[in-house]
């Protein structure tokens, strides 16, 4: 069975790169009505060329149209028609959100769903299949809820906030506007805190906060995040979280940061602004990670970390430090066998003197 293609919207040359304000080489008149790799260009589709190691695709390639930086030089003729712009990547983008814009979006609100009669809905909402809004809700304008999501109660979700299939949102949850929160995602979940009785159990402890997503954050499919003990957990302002994340009660994730599949972060630990964490990383608890920190993938981060600071490996060091240390972890075996080999010597060296 073939699989079904993404159809888009068809544009010519000419549309796009106006739109893009970048200049043609080639038929202005061609048109596409698909996006491709640039290694697996098909006619009516339009590519991209960004990274110079896909330069030799360019020669080869099928597709009709290709994006390029204005400063890049062929080596020999070029079939697609080129459309030069500053940065090929960042205009491949611009044109898929284009897309997203101009295609007919779903509205209104389908049955069975629930609404409850205390909630309050906005204007132009699409609410999906079996979608549930609980008592004193609120949704702003253009908000998008797809099939399966439910929304607990006292929940606030700001304008153009789009929620896909089976998140689910719980009471006291406060979302931003222009957020979006992929399918299985659950906001608000109660925080781990048990405390240890005397006979080796654990008492739960009520966790009585809430989560806050401020505007233009994204939170992938699948990832958790937990409500507070006490307060709020925050993610802030164009937070970008990847999919099965975990972020503990009480965090606070700065502005910008970007967090790659499989991050945990701890209770209580702050991270700053414009962070990037890799895939995997795991961060301890009460822990504070300044603005602009970058931490490489599998890291173990058990210490705060500064401002401006990279560090890799578990436990995480400083970067430089690191590969240091990864140089010397490669040449342990050998460093055993000469150790080995020196401990026979002195052995044999002892011998000899005990003998004069």
């Amino acid at each position: 069975m073939q699989r079904a293609k993404k159809k888009y919207m068809e544009f010519k040359a000419l549309n796009i790169a106006e739109f893009l304000h970048g200049t043609i080489e080639g038929d202005e008149n061609i048109s596409v009505n698909n996006v491709s790799k640039i290694e697996d260009g098909k006619p009516g589709t339009l590519a991209f060329l960004s990274n110079p190691k896909y330069e030799r695709y360019i020669y080869e390639t099928e597709a009709s149209i290709v994006l390029v930086k204005n400063d890049f030089t062929p080596e020999r003729a070029i079939k697609a028609t080129l459309i030069r712009v500053d940065d090929p990547y960042q205009a491949f983008a611009s044109l898929l959100d284009l897309y997203e814009q101009a295609k007919q979006l779903k509205s209104g609100i389908e049955q069975p769903s629930f609404i409850d009669p205390s909630a309050t809905v906005g204007e132009n909402i699409y609410f999906g299949a079996f979608a549930y809004l609980g008592q004193n809700s609120t949704l702003g304008n253009k908000v998008k809820i797809y099939p399966q999501v439910f929304i607990g109660s006292d929940v606030t979700i700001g304008d153009n906030t789009i929620i896909y299939a089976g998140a689910k949102i719980y009471d006291g949850s406060v979302i931003g506007s222009n957020c979006i929160i992929h399918a299985g995602a659950v906001i608000g979940s109660d925080g781990f805190g048990f405390a240890p009785r005397a006979d080796g159990s654990y008492q739960k402890i009520p966790q009585v906060g809430n989560v806050i997503l401020e505007d233009h954050v994204e939170i992938g499919a699948n990832t958790t995040i937990d409500c507070s003990t006490m307060g709020s957990t925050i993610i802030r302002k164009g937070a970008k979280l990847d999919n099965l994340i975990q972020v503990a009660h009480n965090c606070e994730v700065g502005e910008n940061t970007v967090m790659a599949a499989l991050t945990g972060i701890a209770g209580s630990t702050k991270i700053g602004k414009n962070c990037m964490f890799g895939g995997q990383v795991g961060v301890a608890g009460h822990l504070t990670i300044g603005d602009d920190v970058k931490i490489g993938a599998m890291a173990g981060v058990s210490n705060n970390i500064k401002a401006g600071k990279t560090v890799l490996g578990a436990p995480a060091m400083d970067h430089d430090q690191a590969l240091k240390s990864f140089v010397v972890y490669r040449r342990l075996p050998q460093m055993r066998d000469q150790l080995i080999d020196l401990q026979k010597e002195v052995t044999e060296l002892k011998s000899k003197l005990n003998k004069q």
